[in-house]
């Protein structure tokens, strides 16, 4: 009601009838829904109704025997199934805990006579707030969040190992006891310890509380007594002035001399608060939240399963109607007649009911499965042999092989680097390398040289040169756009105790090795010195992704990304005037560049957290435009003087362009939420991605020898018309491709399908590095595509996907009707 900011007028404008009293309504109604167990006078006015309620059953047993023996239909809430993913839309235990363990923290501080967040004052220094945290479920985790953003050094335990990660990902300090015990229980709940376990859990405790200032238990198993966590060992440790908020209060607590509903204060001034109401003390959050619970339980009430949508009906096959429907027609289900909710097994494998074996038996599976080991990996190190042997054959300057020899020893750091990269950073991740992408505007930059010494204007002049100008536009909006998406993210992970960065110093070296490419001009060198800056390049990028691996360095690691782009291409400035680049060339870089960087920081500037994952998408759709005309450029200002290989490589560079493109466009459209989640189901859907691949392979052999030509349509044609032709081809169809294959991909695997776009991003480089004979470019390249692939193997494995699906469009996969 008006207590929680909902006036009566709020439900008439919707189309409810609002009576005067709590009678009317009962006497009008055929289903009510109450947040606590009826009172006994309400209890008897619910005879032949259905009531939805927390009902408690295990301890409210005579008004759960009075409201089945007057017919009542009860739907306990709090005997919501935990483990069936869809009941967690109604659970109002999850949605009430949140908010208990949010405002716990509020208590405590208002309780609490200092700072939560440290200071440093003139006045003197005041040390952050230590709070410790028992139990990590739902109530447990909300407490750690709202302690953390208040600025408090937070610890927290639990029985359940498996929290762990989720506690250490909030930036807290996850507690250990040093003895092996899961307190794991059914239904998600933690179970009762053995007595060792809890002797060493005592200690550990004991120790905590004479360092830390509050305390919230959280501990709590259905339908039992409170387990005791603080005893009065602990609160005569603790300091004057500390506060402990006990959250299960109601159930006896997890404090010594905890009082529900009431705020104690124990003899050597620790404060003990004891509310039972806190979700009732954010009435309106928690108002919204339960009436959503309760909402969505009525409607999948017989719809989940019977589909007749709009019908109030009670389906027994429905697994949350069973499991909390615990009174129906006069009959009493509770606890005996509800079959309790389990997921289902998996799968058994084949020979897991195994006889014992020997040890000579053990010994020679070992065997097999090394050999099985060593098999696969010297078939994969023939399949390497062979390939450069293929290359050495056929490549036609000792160049190429020194442009391989990079290629291979950066994405053999790309290969490792990636694998120490922490799971909460691998968004992050994705931003920095999308970001390091962007150095197609290498090959934008070189082609606005490209014949420039007979540029007149700062207005391109030729296509190659159009190319060139859209190629670096498109990557300055990139880079500039992607670093400050990639700090924004790395911000959400800054905590207020962390020390002062002071990243303004590493403007020295840098400002040292630009001033001395600079000075090369003069001197004579500018070549040698540029490859040495190239080298500067690829070591920063690689360093990049390093410091991605842990939250110490992540800060760091976005500033040796940003160091190792700007010294790229500062050495492709000082490549341009090597081949001979007028002002002019320069002047259209500065503008092109400028422009692009200007709307790279405006996008970024205005994107919210929520919106970080979509926006890298987004900037990764140019880099794909970006490989795609700068491929075309290259063609189009050199053709008919280009050998296999650099055709190739430019084929290759357009094909791969053109799926980044579509496919980031798509991605970011279904986390925007401007496509459907759902994936693309056509009928034909893994028959028309081999045909367009198929196309696409015969595009390439065409372009590469346009006599195959006169066996199609394309017949009559000149060479160059016929290789201009397949080239225009493989942009439209991969493009088409791309969008097609990421399209029949659901909303929830975009991330991963990000990685995939990004890898292909970094082997779209490495064709712009082979058909340009830059190393640079084929060194950041095989950084990012192999970074990019390893960390799409990686999410595939923590998501429990299909590698090869999420690579092909769901390949493999039935196509849903």
């Amino acid at each position: 009601g008006s207590h929680a900011s909902f006036s009566d007028a709020a439900y008439t404008d919707v189309g409810c009838i609002v009576l005067p009293n709590a009678d009317q309504t009962i006497a009008q109604s055929d289903i009510l829904t109450k947040i606590r167990p009826p009172d006994e006078l309400e209890a008897p006015k619910l005879a032949k109704k259905t009531l939805i309620a927390m009902i408690s059953p295990s301890i409210n047993t005579d008004l759960y025997s009075e409201l089945t023996v007057q017919d009542t239909n009860v739907f306990a809430l709090d005997c919501v199934p935990r483990m069936l993913s869809r009941a967690q839309a109604y659970d109002v235990l999850s949605s009430q805990a949140n908010i208990a363990g949010y405002r716990a923290v509020i208590e405590a501080a208002n309780n609490f006579p200092r700072f939560f967040a440290g200071q440093m004052t003139a006045a003197g220094k005041v040390p952050p707030a230590k709070v410790l945290v028992l139990g990590v479920g739902v109530a447990g985790l909300a407490a750690i969040q709202t302690a953390k953003n208040m600025g408090a050094i937070v610890r927290a335990f639990d029985v359940r190992a498996a929290t762990k990660e989720q506690v250490e990902s909030m930036g807290a300090t996850f507690l250990e006891v040093p003895l092996e015990e899961d307190g794991a229980g059914a239904g998600g709940y933690a179970k009762e310890m053995s007595d060792e376990y809890k002797a060493a859990q005592a200690k550990l405790m004991l120790d905590q509380a004479g360092d830390v200032d509050v305390i919230i238990t959280t501990a709590l198993i259905p339908g039992r007594k409170a387990p005791v966590l603080v005893n009065q060992d602990m609160l005569d440790v603790m300091k004057p002035g500390s506060v402990i908020v006990d959250l299960a209060a109601a159930n006896g607590g997890n404090v010594a001399h905890t009082e529900a509903n009431r705020v104690i204060t124990t003899p050597n001034g620790v404060t003990i608060i004891g509310y039972t109401d806190l979700p009732s003390r954010l009435a309106s959050t928690s108002s919204t939240l339960f009436g959503n619970n309760v909402a969505k339980f009525i409607l999948s009430i017989g719809p989940q399963t019977t589909k007749e949508k709009g019908v109030f009906q009670i389906d027994m096959e429905d697994d949350a109607v069973q499991n909390m429907l615990i009174s129906y027609n006069g009959e009493a289900r509770w606890p005996d007649k509800i079959t309790p909710f389990n997921p289902p097994p998996p799968p058994r494998k084949a020979g897991d009911d195994v006889a014992e074996k020997t040890e000579d038996e053990l010994m020679h599976e070992a065997n097999e499965k090394q050999n099985a080991l060593f098999i696969r990996n010297a078939g994969i190190a023939s399949l390497a042999a062979s390939a450069l042997l293929a290359f050495g054959f056929n490549t036609d300057s000792h160049d190429s092989v020194s442009l391989m020899a990079t290629f291979a020893l950066a994405g053999l750091a790309g290969y490792q680097v990636v694998w120490g990269v922490a799971p909460a950073l691998h968004s992050p991740l994705m931003a920095v390398t999308n970001a390091i992408s962007g150095m197609t505007a290498v090959g934008g930059m070189l082609l606005l040289a490209n014949g420039a010494s007979e540029t007149s204007g700062i207005i391109p002049d030729s296509p190659s040169h159009w190319m060139g100008a859209i190629a670096t536009t498109l990557s300055f909006v990139n880079i500039v756009g992607g670093f400050l998406i990639t700090g924004k993210m790395l911000d959400l992970f800054r905590r207020p105790e962390d020390p002062k960065e002071f990243f303004e110093l590493y403007a020295i070296p840098s400002a040292l090795l630009i001033a001395g490419l600079g000075a090369s001009y003069f001197s004579g060198n500018i070549e040698n010195v540029s490859g040495s800056v190239a080298i500067a390049s690829a070591i920063c990028c690689i360093a990049a992704i390093a410091g991605l691996a842990d939250q110490k360095t992540a800060r760091t690691g976005n500033i040796l990304g940003i160091a190792g782009v700007s010294f790229g291409l500062a050495s492709t400035a000082a490549d341009m005037s090597i081949v001979g680049a007028t002002a002019p060339a320069f002047e259209q870089v500065g503008i092109l560049g400028g422009v692009g960087a200007a709307i790279g920081a405006a996008v970024a500037s205005v994107v919210g957290p929520t919106e970080l994952p979509q926006t890298v998408a987004g900037f990764h759709s140019l880099v794909g435009i970006a490989a795609m005309v700068g491929a075309a450029g290259e063609y189009l200002g050199n053709a008919g003087e280009l050998d296999a290989g650099t055709l190739s490589a430019i084929y290759l560079a357009v094909f791969i362009g053109g799926i980044t493109f579509t496919g980031s466009v798509v991605a970011f459209s279904k986390l925007a939420g401007m496509m459907k989640s759902a994936p693309l189901a056509l009928p034909v859907r893994d028959q028309l991605n081999l045909g367009m691949v198929g196309i696409l392979a015969l595009g390439m052999a065409a372009f590469l020898d346009p006599s195959l030509a006169n066996l199609s349509f394309l017949q009559g044609l000149d060479a160059e018309a016929v290789r201009l032709s397949s080239l225009e081809m493989a942009a439209v169809l991969s493009s088409v491709l791309g969008f097609h294959l990421v399209a029949s991909i659901g909303g929830p695997d975009m991330p991963v399908v990000i990685t995939v776009l990004n890898s292909y991003s970094g082997w779209a480089l490495c064709a712009e590095g082979f058909l340009l004979n830059n190393p640079l470019l084929a060194q950041v390249g095989a950084l990012i595509g192999f970074s990019g692939a390893i960390l799409t193997w990686i999410m595939c494995e923590a998501m429990g996907r299909s590698i090869t699906a999420v690579i092909f469009g769901g390949a493999g996969k039935p196509v849903a009707n």
